[in-house]
């Protein structure tokens, strides 16, 4: 029988859960907050803020100069675990000295409910000092501060004609003025025009000779 032992096996073995354990707190450090059941949530904290207590102590070991240079010991004694080396860099150098303050209690969870399928019991763990702004939250952003009601927008103006349109239209006017005072020419005489002309001239020829 199963008594006396501390903790919950999960349905795993130790290896197993260990892996889990490190993978869900790497997720944790690089996203702030991890959904899963209520169960894996309370075995996550513990472990996570295990190792945010090592990365502040080597940070405020780094601070005040017990140890020159970087507390090698802790980033080994946590890279154990966080196989990330970004994640790992996040750690001690954005989440460790944001909670220096803090003596513990890194985390929150806060429950969701039941989950469709299986209907297991869901939870949130996210990290305290990235909750929400209501809770406290530690924000580098600034929000916009709302000003009085907006300034209604001037009307445009038309825009003048351009010049290059009213050049054109003083050239096609000039054109059509001189159209009209140019005087009419006599239309071109055709061959038939000419041939008639000259009978007519022959005929008149012989009657006065006559």
């Amino acid at each position: 029988m199963r008594h006396q032992y501390a903790g919950r096996k999960l349905k795993r073995t130790a290896s197993h859960k260990r892996a889990m354990l490190a993978n869900m707190a790497t997720s944790l450090f690089e996203h702030k907050r991890v959904v899963t059941t209520v169960a894996k949530a309370k075995e996550l904290r513990p472990f996570a803020e295990q190792l945010i207590t090592r990365a502040r102590n080597a940070h405020r070991s780094e601070k005040t100069g017990v140890i020159s240079g970087v507390d090698v010991h802790n980033r080994r004694m946590v890279g154990r675990f966080i196989k990330n080396k970004a994640v790992l860099q996040e750690l001690f150098d954005t989440i460790a000295p944001l909670v220096l303050e803090r003596n513990g209690g890194y985390t929150r969870i806060i429950k969701l409910g039941q989950r469709r399928g299986d209907n297991a019991e869901t939870a949130m763990i996210e990290l305290v000092d990235w909750s929400n702004p209501q809770d406290g939250r530690s924000s580098s952003t600034k929000r916009k501060v709302a000003k009085g009601p907006a300034k209604p927008k001037p009307m445009a103006k038309p825009k003048p004609a351009a010049p290059v349109a009213e050049a054109v239209a003083e050239v096609v006017v000039a054109a059509a003025v001189a159209a009209e005072e140019a005087p009419a020419e006599a239309p071109a005489e055709t061959g038939t025009d000419a041939a008639d002309s000259t009978a007519d001239a022959g005929a008149d020829g012989g009657a006065s000779a006559e």
